[in-house]
């Protein structure tokens, strides 16, 4: 797995060596970045973006806003393997010092409580297990972290059926083997 484009592109991003986790495959993760730069439905610029990436894992999707430009990242992640190779491929790629990593479970509501700031993008990569992300989408706006016209994508199975909070929109939805993307917005 490498960078798709920006500064670093074609850099190796390193993997874990088990298959607890699943990494942002490049198809899923190129489509992303197309949506965000082409869509009509929003309007968003990755380059000086403040992004928040939820069940980071190795760092996958930060690690592609970072060579494209993004201002700020933080990544929340809790599982041990994950984090060590998220560290390593931050050491190894990242030379500024503009990302910030939670060790901490995103469930927890604290977690998202410590954050101060407005976020132009929020990427959630939980587990396709784990069934609960309207918990997450409900701190997220307790804690104001999602920007005014920011955009909120979520990486699930194509066959997931997840409940989401009554004032979120559904700005797009796309299918990519077996991942659907989906892109998301509060009411306003």
């Amino acid at each position: 797995m490498r960078i798709i484009s920006g500064s670093l592109k074609g850099k190796k991003i390193l993997l874990p060596k088990n298959d607890e986790t699943r990494p942002l495959k490049d198809l899923a993760k190129e489509s992303i970045f197309n949506v965000i730069n082409h869509s009509n439905k929003f309007n968003l610029n990755i380059n000086k973006a403040r992004v928040l990436d939820i069940f980071s894992g190795v760092g996958s999707f930060g690690l592609e806003c970072l060579s494209r430009g993004a201002d700020q990242l933080v990544f929340i992640e809790n599982y041990s393997e994950a984090l060590t190779i998220l560290k390593k491929n931050l050491t190894n790629l990242i030379s500024k010092n503009n990302y910030k990593i939670i060790e901490k479970d995103a469930y927890d509501d604290g977690t998202l409580a410590q954050l101060n700031y407005k976020f132009n993008i929020i990427f959630l990569d939980p587990p396709f297990k784990n069934k609960n992300i309207e918990n997450i989408l409900l701190n997220i706006k307790k804690n104001k972290l999602l920007d005014e016209n920011g955009i909120i994508i979520i990486h699930r199975h194509k066959n997931s059926k997840d409940n989401l909070p009554s004032d979120i929109s559904i700005i797009e939805e796309k299918k990519y083997g077996i991942s659907k993307i989906i892109f998301l917005s509060f009411f306003n």
